[in-house]
């Protein structure tokens, strides 16, 4: 009886630790599923993962996609793109992302999400920096 209270306990107290990994691991799809959405120029999709207020900013797939690939073209377009740390800030996450471009150079990409009133997570920002480049 000890060992099965014991066990219960150990559960609830790692449970917001799975709940936290959980909202990284489902963050990180979505920065992913954008990710590929910009390989296969899919503007719908790749826009679908922005949260409501870029999409206000920028308000049809097209006119994103435009900014992307004039603004952040290690993103639109790389040889790599890997998960680094993250950060968990009540229903924000912030994940860095690093990045080695088409011509071969190294970047880094933290991009921020908020969790939306229908518990995915959406993309609120990415600020991108050549990497050793101070901040």
């Amino acid at each position: 009886m000890r060992i099965a209270t014991l066990v219960v306990a150990i559960a609830i107290a790692f449970s917001p630790l799975a709940a936290r990994a959980d909202d990284v691991s489902a963050a990180q799809d979505a920065i992913r599923a954008q990710e590929q959405a910009f390989v296969h120029d899919d503007a719908t999709a790749a826009y679908s993962y922005a949260a409501p207020a870029i999409q206000q900013i920028f308000p049809a797939p097209e006119i994103f996609m435009s900014m992307v690939q004039n603004g952040y073209a290690p993103v639109y377009r790389h040889k790599s793109f890997e998960f680094g740390d993250s950060k968990i800030e009540g229903s924000s996450i912030a994940q860095r992302v690093h990045i080695i471009d088409a011509n071969g150079e190294a970047w880094e990409a933290l991009y921020t999400l908020e969790q939306q009133a229908d518990g995915s997570y959406k993309i609120t920002g990415c600020s991108l920096l050549k990497a050793g480049q101070a901040v």
